[in-house]
């Protein structure tokens, strides 16, 4: 089987593109597709794969799979992605647009320039779910977790638990590099508090309008970028009174820089970067 594909980045978070408006996979080989390209040594190498696919409630479609085969709800850099693609091959034509993943409807915006290419891309990604339950993690239901303590190996942590569409839960820490990312992100991303699994986010707040962002992403470990991760770790921020609402805050990632704003009527505004790596054909 070939599969023509094109890799590509936000921030250095990086998938596997394949689009469905022009190729087509059997559903009961995404899973296994998803981990041999990823795999760095005998596929392509990424974080995992992304379809852009058709829609019949928005203008494109976009699943996500994680280099484990697991299947996400949600992918902020992979938006931006998805809506770069989408525009410059020609999917839609219009610098407005919608995209389907499996948590929601987002909206997109593309900034183009003179030559058609698209440099920079802002997603609405909606208001943050806050409820224990909607995340999920267990607990008293109807309640909220912010600072709240979380007990992990011999660790307390306080944490605060954002759903993009997708789970996290946030630790401000007083300098990001002693973050534990790689002794606690695996464990708590299996942690079984969070009945789906968790993505694992560290932050060090540099001023009311900067952030420094590690991440443990659930079904892929450590990334350079999360955007959902990102939004959340505003969102926590805010509910601490460590930014204000309203305001663009600056997120520091290990791949960039994303620009996230929660506005006054709830929605969170996502803005940065989308390049494109390489194109090819992988062989099935």
């Amino acid at each position: 089987m070939k599969i023509p594909f094109t890799k590509m980045h936000g921030l250095g978070n990086n998938y596997i593109y394949i689009d469905l408006f022009h190729t087509d996979l059997p559903e009961e080989r995404l899973s296994e597709l998803a981990i041999k390209m990823s795999n760095q040594n005998t596929g392509i190498g990424s974080d995992g794969m992304i379809l852009i696919h058709p829609s019949e409630k928005a203008e494109v479609g976009m699943r996500i799979f994680n280099k484990d085969g697991s299947e996400g709800m949600n992918c902020g850099n992979g938006l931006r992605c998805t809506a770069k693609y989408a525009y410059e091959t020609g999917i839609v034509d219009k610098k407005e647009f919608t995209i389907q993943t499996k948590a929601n409807i987002v909206r997109a915006i593309v900034q183009v320039t003179s030559e058609k290419e698209v440099e920079e891309i802002t997603i609405d990604m909606g208001a943050p779910i806050l409820q224990r339950e909607q995340i999920p993690m267990l607990g008293e239901p109807g309640t909220t977790v912010i600072n709240e303590p979380f007990q992990v190996a011999d660790q307390t942590l306080n944490v605060t638990a954002v759903s993009m569409g997708n789970p996290h839960v946030i630790t401000i820490v007083d300098a990001i590099e002693d973050a534990p990312l790689t002794t606690l992100g695996p464990i708590i991303e299996k942690d079984e508090r969070f009945p789906e699994g968790v993505n694992t986010e560290f932050i060090e707040v540099v001023s009311d309008q900067e952030l420094h962002f590690r991440v443990w992403e659930r079904g892929s470990g450590i990334t350079e970028a999360c955007g959902t991760g990102a939004c959340a770790a505003v969102v926590a921020a805010t509910l601490n009174n460590k930014v204000t609402k309203g305001k663009k805050i600056a997120v520091h990632l290990a791949g960039g820089d994303l620009i996230i704003e929660w506005t006054q009527d709830d929605h969170i505004w996502m803005t940065g970067g989308a390049e494109i790596i390489a194109s090819g054909i992988f062989y099935a």
